[in-house]
This record gives C-alpha cells, sequence and structure tokens, in this order.
C-alpha cells in the first residue's frame, strides 16, 4: 500500500561524558565506497533530511541462526519473497461470506479475527530486511552474539514495569501509546526500533542541537550539542535527557534520565542509551546503539539499524483525534469486575511484552 495514505488517514481523522562507553567504531565496509558526508552551514555532517527505519528484520534473531548475524542474498530472496507474498494476500478483498469475526484471516500484526485491530491497509512495516554495506542482517541486535535480549522480561525489574503497564486499574497503568504520550512500540526511542506504521524521522540539525522529530504520535527529540551535563537524577523525562557531540562523521549521543515507563523491554529507568548516526552514503544514516542497564540486562545491548533517506513527508499524528480506546478499554474492565470476571493483566497478574 502506499504508506503515505495510512499517514494522512492518521492525521486527518484519527558533548559526551568521557568515561561514557561507545558503541563500536563504524565498520568501514558500511560506508559506500569513496563516499564522504556533505557539510552543512555549520561544517557538521550533514545528517538533515526524513529517513524511515521500516524493515521485516526484527529486534531478535530467530534462534535457527545461532550466532549468525548475516544473511546469504538467497536467503535474503527468500524471506522477502515470502513477506511480498503474505503482504498480497493480507490485501486481498475480505471475504464477506464469513460471518464469524473469530474466524476471519490474519491481518498484518499477525492476530486473528476481531483481535486484529489494525488490518494491511492501516500498516506500513516495511518489505525489506535491514542491510548494512549492502549485506541482510538476521537481527537487529548484534550484541550479545546470539542476537537475543540477554535477559527477556528484565527479572524483578522487567515485571514490574510490566504490571505497570499491562493492567486495567486507571489510564496512568496503560502503555504510554495508548495514552498518546510517545510511539508505540520503541519507535521513539532511544533506541528507536520500527514498528507497524509511521516508521518516519525527520532530523533537524542547528549549530547547538539536533532536534529528532518523530512521526509516530509527533514526538520531538532535542539532542543539545552545547551544553553536556544531564539534569539531575529525580528530573525524569519522556524518551529521556539527550546530549551529544560529533567524533567525525559520527553523531554520539548519550541519553539518560528516562522515566520508569520508559526503556526496552523491562528496562529499568537507571537504563542508559549511547546512539552512534553516521551517514554512510547519500541514501542511508547507519544508526547504532547500545543499551546499558545492570539491573535489567546481564551485558550490554548493542544494535544496527539503518536509516533509509525517503522524499516522504512528515505528517502530524493525531492521536487522540475521535479516540475512544481509552475510555472503552476502562469502561469494559470495570463492568467485567461487576459481573464477576477476571481482567487479565489486571491486579497481581503481569503481561509479557511483545515483540518488535
Amino acid at each position: 500500500m502506499n504508506s503515505r495514505l495510512l499517514a494522512f488517514a492518521l492525521a486527518s481523522g484519527l558533548t559526551l561524558a568521557a568515561a561514557a562507553p561507545a558503541v563500536a567504531q563504524t565498520d568501514p565496509a558500511a560506508v559506500a565506497k569513496g563516499y564522504k558526508a556533505p557539510r552543512n552551514a555549520f561544517g557538521q555532517p550533514d545528517v538533515s533530511g526524513v529517513w524511515s527505519n521500516a524493515t521485516i528484520t526484527r529486534l531478535e534473531r530467530d534462534p535457527k541462526y545461532g550466532e549468525r548475524l548475516q544473511l546469504t542474498p538467497d536467503e535474503a530472496v527468500v524471506i522477502e519473497g515470502a513477506s511480498d507474498s503474505r503482504n498480497a494476500r493480507l490485501r486481498a478483498k475480505t471475504d464477506t461470506s464469513i460471518k464469524d469475526p473469530d474466524k476471519l484471516p490474519e491481518c498484518q500484526s499477525g492476530a486473528q479475527g476481531a483481535a486484529c485491530g489494525y488490518n494491511a491497509f492501516w500498516t506500513d512495516p516495511g518489505t525489506r530486511l535491514v542491510r548494512i554495506g549492502g549485506v541482510a542482517r538476521t537481527s537487529i541486535l548484534t550484541s550479545p552474539a546470539n542476537g537475543r535480549l540477554p535477559a527477556p522480561g528484565g527479572g524483578a525489574a522487567g515485571r514490574a514495569r510490566a504490571q505497570l503497564g499491562g493492567n486495567f486499574d486507571g489510564p496512568e497503568r496503560r502503555a504510554l501509546g495508548e495514552r498518546c504520550i510517545v510511539g508505540f512500540g520503541g519507535t521513539s526511542g532511544p533506541p528507536m526500533l520500527p514498528v507497524l506504521y509511521n516508521n518516519h524521522y525527520q532530523i533537524q540539525q542547528t549549530r547547538d542541537a539536533v532536534v529528532i522529530v518523530v512521526e509516530m504520535v509527533h514526538d520531538a527529540r532535542i539532542v543539545r550539542l552545547a551544553d553536556p551535563k544531564h539534569p539531575p537524577a529525580n528530573m525524569r523525562l519522556w524518551m529521556g535527557d539527550s546530549v551529544g557531540h560529533w567524533e567525525g562523521d559520527t553523531l554520539v549521543v548519550e541519553t539518560t534520565n528516562l522515566r520508569r515507563e520508559e526503556g526496552l523491554r523491562g528496562a529499568t529507568e537507571n537504563m542508559r542509551t549511547i546512539e552512534r548516526f553516521t551517514r554512510v552514503s547519500p541514501q542511508q544514516i547507519l544508526y547504532q546503539f547500545e543499551v546499558i542497564d545492570p539491573q535489567a540486562f546481564s551485558a550490554p545491548v548493542k544494535g544496527e539499524e539503518a536509516l533509509n533517506f525517503t522524499k516522504d513527508k512528515i505528517y502530524e499524528y493525531a492521536c487522540h483525534e475521535g479516540n475512544y480506546a481509552m475510555t472503552g478499554i476502562l469502561a469494559g474492565a470495570r463492568q467485567a469486575e461487576k459481573d464477576g470476571k477476571p481482567v487479565e493483566g489486571n491486579r497481581g497478574q503481569v503481561r509479557e511484552e511483545g515483540g518488535t
């Protein structure tokens, strides 16, 4: 489908501390041969423009690949072909003879029937694998070596966070995306992860700051270049506090001071990220990230994505226009309680977070 049709529909209706650890340096093989990033009026590498991280490559690697990060060309063709075939099937006209909603075919999210929420018309997850240096990847995660989170669920800290974001006691207990505070599924970051739709980012540069506008829920993250000092630890911000500096052609960003509701899959409020943005060709920025949170993960988590240039525009995401979802969710939970029915994910129960 036309990804801008989706965005239009949603819009209309609905300098770093020296001691900070760094993500591995950019692999020279990722940089296009002979390429040198252009400079802007401030002499900085120019990373401005609209970029997309939409991809069918998942955050975590399928265990069948073991510690193999790269796919062969033949493997990539098979995977992308299967994705194209599935997309064509999902876009097919719904069989109107099916009267039972639970028997409807699956939707883009993988759910089926009435649980779909969005069908393929409303989604735009991408159609191609992440390619770094022209080579397709098995996962976004590059470390640990198996491409899997070292402590899925984050232990006790992760369980507490899942309970906070997964029950039906009140609006503050619902996911941040449902509350239209930040983007769904980690798209706002850091780290910035691809989701089912609205995977566009607009990067704007000044001498003293870089602004990353996220299409999903229309977030804007400001990276300060001239003020490297983070605020006190008790000052917690949506998307955290980001400070950055240039290392050659690479923008290096450290983010701290996240709120406890944020963070990568069970991470704590003490999570810290290091991001690296390197323009490796006219059409691509290599985006690398490292997540440091010893309370949640037994080892640092690292990953790489491709931010691909697009001529598409960023549309306003009018998240709450005509949105009755929150009222319906909470009202339904109250009615279920009156009827003596258990409410999934309510007090004393934990809902596991889904995959990206």
